[in-house]
């Protein structure tokens, strides 16, 4: 394992890191309590050290998890990271699958809910806090921002920035929110085949915050990039992957085909698709979804493969150009994709 520094903090994360959602939202299959724990600290035996969980997953059930895998000083041998945003508290019940219930980022809430998480993370303090899923009201909210950086004052947390989402977009969300706030982390979708808006977002903010990196969850593009699926595959009805078109499905893997040149008997294409995010030093650690034992020790060992070359790079840029030789309609994205032209005013 791989470590990479935030800058303007004294917070280290391996570049792979674990997301709660796959063990705790049931998206991803059922875990038992024991199931989810024996992942968590076989990763961390694997050297991932940051765990990134949300209140909202599993109504606090993430939190808990992380407190029950590194109890007591085992606490000091992880970076966790978890989100708030959402008032799970009153609408929890009502959530179904991945629908979104009401957001909260009043202030007395955001307080609030950061209490609660410290509360379930048995913890004095949350190493990284993302508001979850912003839009752009809160992006304009400089009194919430403000309260982030009250709360690192205070020590309840060491870090803080933004979370975008759900779905792929939100490009103007996550570029206003670096460019006005500089914050130290933004989370978001990026990978090989679903590079729009990611790459804007870190090239547009980079330029006036230098300092801000990036956590990218959906690394393999939903289990694509993993390299495993046939046009046989089938998702259950839970899994959150059975909602998209068969048209995803068959473009994906004519895709994937064109990528095979990154495969070697020592790296596989998961991996390699982990390693071509981490050649952008703006990236601080991946996400990607991991839900059994096999897919843990490969995605863990990712960063001990063969870096990819500047010949395997311009490869990859060169097959993007013509999105992998597949015709298909533009993707659609969530958010603020497009600035509203300037109101012209007459004399």
């Amino acid at each position: 394992m791989k470590f990479r520094t935030l800058p303007d903090t004294d917070i280290t994360v391996s570049e792979i890191g674990f997301g709660l959602w796959t063990v705790s939202t049931g998206w991803w299959g059922q875990f038992t309590e024991a199931q989810a724990i024996d992942l968590l600290r076989l990763a961390r035996d694997l050297g991932i050290t940051f765990f990134d969980a949300a209140d909202t997953y599993g109504n606090g059930l993430s939190e808990e998890l992380l407190a029950k895998a590194f109890p007591g000083t085992q606490r000091d041998s992880v970076v966790i990271a978890t989100k708030v945003g959402y008032n799970f508290y009153s609408y929890g019940e009502e959530r179904r699958g991945q629908r979104e219930i009401p957001h909260d980022f009043s202030l007395p809430f955001i307080r609030q809910a950061v209490d609660r998480a410290l509360q379930r993370l048995n913890t004095d303090r949350i190493d990284v806090l993302q508001l979850h899923n912003i839009r752009m009201e809160q992006v304009a909210d400089d009194a919430l921002w403000q309260l982030l950086a009250d709360l690192k004052t205070e020590g309840k947390i060491r870090s803080y920035g933004a979370a975008l989402g759900p779905a792929i977009g939100w490009l103007y969300e996550g570029i206003d929110a670096v460019t006005r706030h500089k914050p130290h982390i933004v989370q978001h979708i990026y990978n090989i085949l679903e590079p729009h808006p990611g790459k804007q977002l870190m090239d547009e903010g980079n330029a006036q915050s230098p300092n801000t990196r990036y956590l990218i969850r959906v690394p393999h593009s939903s289990g694509m990039l993993e390299g495993k699926y046939t046009t046989e595959t089938t998702f259950p009805s839970t899994d959150h992957r059975s909602h998209r078109p068969r048209s995803w499905l068959l473009n994906g893997i004519k895709k994937i085909e064109t990528l095979r040149f990154l495969e070697s008997p020592t790296r596989t294409l998961g991996q390699a698709a982990l390693q071509w995010l981490l050649a952008d030093e703006r990236i601080a650690s991946c996400l990607p979804n991991i839900y059994n034992e096999e897919q843990l020790r490969e995605f863990a060992a990712a960063p001990d493969t063969a870096r990819l070359t500047e010949a395997e790079l311009g490869r990859i840029r060169e097959l993007a150009a013509s999105n992998f030789g597949v015709e298909e309609a533009p993707g659609s994205f969530k958010g603020t994709m497009i600035r509203p032209a300037p109101e012209l005013t007459h004399a």
